[in-house]
C-alpha cells in the first residue's frame, strides 16, 4: 500500500523549503525560551572557562617554572595551580547544569512533538486510518520522534556551544601566537569537504533505516496480533510470514550497517586527524627556532598550544557531527511535519454550532445525500487526477427518521447500510447533500457534541486490554459501579460477568479475545448504553448472538430504544420485525420503505 506522504519523504528541498524546514524547527523551541536562554548564558561562560586554563597553563612555564631570570616563583605557581583547579570544578558544575537543561529542554520539545502527532492522527477520518498500515503510523510516532530526540536534545546546544567555542579558543590562540594559529587553521578545509560527503552518505542510509524499520514495524504489528497469528496458522502461512520478515529484517540490518560504517570511517578519520595536529605546532615551533625568533616560541607557548588546539578542533569536529547530525535528521523531520501537514477532513466548522445531548429530540434526515467511493480510499482530486473513475456508495439517498422512532435499513452485503450509519456520527462526510439532526447540518456541530449524541456499536467490536469494567467505564469515565451493572444488566451480559472468578475485573485480553464474539458485542452494548446516547446506531450488532440471546438482548433493548431514535442495520428478519420503518437499500439507493406488513403487502 503507498505511503500517503512519500510526496513529503522523497521530494529534494530548495533552498527557502530547507530554511522554513529550519525555522519551523527552530519554532518548536518557542515554549522554553527562559531556560533555552540560561543554557545560551551557561554555554558562553563555559566557553569562557574553556580557554581560561590553557592560557594559565603557558603563564605556569613562563612565569612561575622557567621565568626569563632562572628563579622559581612558588608562590605564582600556587596561585596559578589553585586558578586551574577552581576554574575545572566550576567548569564541571556548570556542565551538570548545563546538561540537566538541555536535556530537560530537549525531552519537553519530543514530547510536545510526538503529542502533536499522536493529537494529529486521533482527528484523522478513518479512510486515511483504512488506507494506512498501523506499522507505519506507530512507526511515525515512536521510531521518528525517538531518532530525532539526540538532536533536539543536544545538537542544537552543542552547535550553539561549538560556535561560542570556536570563537573564544580562535580569540585565545591568537593572542598565543599568530603563526602557530595560522598552522591550525590551515587544514580546516579538510574537514569541511569530508563532512560534506559523509553527511550526503550518511542521510541516504538514514532515510532507509527508517523507511526499512517503518516495514517491519507495520509486518510485526500485523502478523503478531492474535488475529494475524490465527490467519497464519490456519492457511499455514507462518514459513511465508518469516521469509517475508526476515526479508526485510535484512534490508534493515545492510542500511544500519551502511550507516555505522560511514559514522565509524568519519569519526577514525577525525581522530586521526587530531591526534596528529599537535606535531605540525611543533614542526613550526622547530623552524620559528631555527630562524631564530624564540619569543613566539617559548616554552609555554609549544606546551599550551596544542591544548588551545585541541579545543579549537574539538568544536570544529562537533560542528561537522553537528552538521552530519542535520543532514541525516532532515528526513525525519520531513516525516514527522509531513504527518502533521496532512489535511483533517473532519474537523470543527469555525462557526460550527453547539448540540446539547439532553435538549436533542432525535429527528435525523437525509437530503439527496451522495457519497463518492474515492472518499474512503483517499483525496478525490488526487485518485481522479491519476485516472481512477468515481462511482457512487451512496447514489441520492433522502428519508427521514422522526424522534423516537426505530429505523431499520435492510439490503444486501454492499448495498449502503453501514455508509449510511457512519454518516450520521461523521465518520465519513458527505459528498452533496447532507445529514441533519434536529435541523442542523451535521457538518456544522461540533464534533464533540455529535460524540455525545450518537452512540454506535459496530459489526466489529474493539475491546481495550484492561479489566471490563474500565472497557464499558470508556462509554461514561464518571459511572458509578450502579451504572455500569445496570447497564450491563440491561445488555444481558451482567450474568455471564458474574459467572467469571474476577466479575466486572475480570481482563478481557487482547482485542477482548478472553470472551466470545458474542460476549463481546453485548458489552459493547452496554458500553454504548452507558454512554446514554439521544441517538442509538446498531450496525450488525447482534449477528454474532445465537437465537434466544438475541431475543434476550431485544427484549432488554426494548424499553431503552423508547424516546430515543434507533437506526438498525442487520440481515436478520427477527431484528427488524419491530421497526417502525424499515429502509430497504440496493446499490446505494432506497428502493422501498414502510413498516413490515406493508413492506410485505407489496
Amino acid at each position: 500500500m503507498a505511503d500517503p506522504t512519500q510526496q513529503h519523504h522523497h521530494r529534494m528541498l530548495d533552498n527557502r523549503a530547507r530554511q522554513g524546514l529550519v525555522r519551523r524547527i527552530i519554532g518548536l523551541f518557542g515554549p522554553y525560551k527562559l531556560p533555552v536562554a540560561v543554557v545560551g548564558l551557561l554555554i558562553v561562560v563555559n566557553a569562557g572557562l574553556g580557554v581560561i586554563n590553557p592560557v594559565l597553563v603557558k603563564e605556569v612555564f613562563d612565569s612561575a617554572l622557567f621565568p626569563s631570570d632562572g628563579s622559581l616563583d612558588l608562590t605564582l605557581l600556587w596561585l596559578l595551580a589553585g586558578l586551574i583547579a577552581a576554574i575545572v570544578v566550576f567548569g564541571a558544575v556548570l556542565s551538570v547544569i548545563q546538561t540537566y537543561l538541555t536535556s530537560k529542554v530537549g525531552q519537553d520539545v519530543t514530547g510536545d512533538l510526538q503529542e502533536a502527532v499522536y493529537n494529529h492522527l486521533l482527528g484523522m477520518s478513518l479512510s486515511f486510518l483504512a488506507r494506512t498500515r498501523t506499522g507505519e503510523v506507530q512507526s511515525r510516532v515512536s521510531h521518528d520522534i525517538n531518532g530525532i530526540e539526540p538532536v533536539v536534545t543536544s545538537t542544537f546546544a552543542d552547535f550553539v556551544a561549538s560556535v561560542v567555542a570556536l570563537i573564544a579558543v580562535g580569540v585565545a590562540m591568537l593572542f598565543l601566537s599568530w603563526e602557530f594559529t595560522v598552522v591550525a587553521v590551515a587544514v580546516l578545509p579538510v574537514f569541511f569537504l569530508l563532512t560534506r560527503w559523509v553527511g550526503r552518505k550518511r542521510r541516504d542510509a538514514l532515510t532507509g533505516v527508517q523507511s526499512s524499520m517503518a516495514q517491519v514495524t507495520a509486518i510485526t504489528e500485523e502478523t503478531l496480533s492474535l488475529s494475524g497469528i490465527l490467519l497464519a496458522k490456519l492457511f499455514g502461512r507462518q514459513h511465508a510470514e518469516l521469509h517475508h520478515f526476515r526479508r526485510h529484517s535484512e534490508e534493515l540490518s545492510r542500511f544500519a550497517v551502511r550507516q555505522r560504517m560511514i559514522d565509524q570511517s568519519f569519526y577514525t578519520a577525525a581522530t586521526a586527524f587530531l591526534t596528529l595536529a599537535p606535531a605540525l605546532v611543533y614542526l613550526a615551533a622547530g623552524y620559528l627556532i631555527f630562524i631564530g625568533d624564540t619569543g613566539a616560541a617559548t616554552a609555554g607557548t609549544v606546551i599550551a598550544f596544542p591544548a588551545l588546539q585541541a579545543r579549537l578542533y574539538q568544536p570544529v569536529e562537533r560542528l561537522l557531527q553537528v552538521s552530519v547530525e542535520l543532514q541525516s535528521s532532515v528526513a525525519l523531520f520531513e516525516r514527522i511535519f509531513g504527518y502533521l501537514d496532512m489535511e483533517q477532513e473532519i474537523t470543527d466548522a469555525p462557526d460550527a454550532q453547539p448540540l446539547e445531548r439532553d435538549k436533542v429530540e432525535g429527528d435525523v434526515v437525509f437530503d439527496a445525500v451522495r457519497v463518492s467511493s474515492l472518499s474512503y480510499h483517499g483525496s478525490e482530486a488526487d485518485l481522479q487526477q491519476q485516472g481512477v473513475n468515481r462511482q457512487w456508495t451512496l447514489d441520492g439517498v433522502s428519508f427521514r427518521i422522526e424522534p423516537g422512532q426505530l429505523a431499520a435499513f435492510v439490503g444486501p452485503s454492499g448495498a449502503g447500510k453501514s455508509s449510511i450509519a457512519a454518516l450520521v456520527p461523521r465518520l465519513y462526510d458527505v459528498t452533496e447533500g447532507s445529514v441533519c439532526i434536529d435541523g442542523f447540518d451535521v457538518r456544522q456541530v461540533r464534533l464533540d457534541d455529535l460524540a455525545a449524541t450518537v452512540g454506535f456499536v459496530t459489526q466489529e467490536t474493539f475491546l481495550l486490554q484492561t479489566t471490563i469494567e474500565e472497557n464499558l467505564r470508556y462509554g461514561k469515565p464518571d459511572a458509578t459501579h450502579e451504572e455500569i451493572v445496570a447497564a450491563a444488566t440491561a445488555a444481558y451480559i451482567h450474568d455471564r460477568i458474574m459467572e467469571l472468578p474476577a466479575g466486572y475485573a475480570t481482563l478481557v485480553g487482547e482485542r477482548g479475545f478472553g470472551l466470545s464474539i458474542g460476549e463481546r458485542q453485548r458489552l459493547s452494548i452496554a458500553r454504548t448504553l452507558l454512554h446514554e446516547p439521544r441517538i442509538l446506531i446498531l450496525d450488525e450488532a447482534t449477528s454474532a448472538l445465537d437465537a434466544r440471546s438475541e431475543r434476550m438482548l431485544q427484549s432488554a433493548l426494548a424499553p431503552l430504544v423508547q424516546g430515543r431514535t434507533t437506526l438498525v442495520i442487520a440481515h436478520r428478519l427477527s431484528t427488524i420485525l419491530a421497526a417502525d420503518v424499515i429502509f430497504v437499500i440496493n446499490a446505494g439507493r432506497i428502493n422501498d420503505f414502510g413498516r413490515h406488513e406493508e413492506l410485505l403487502g407489496r
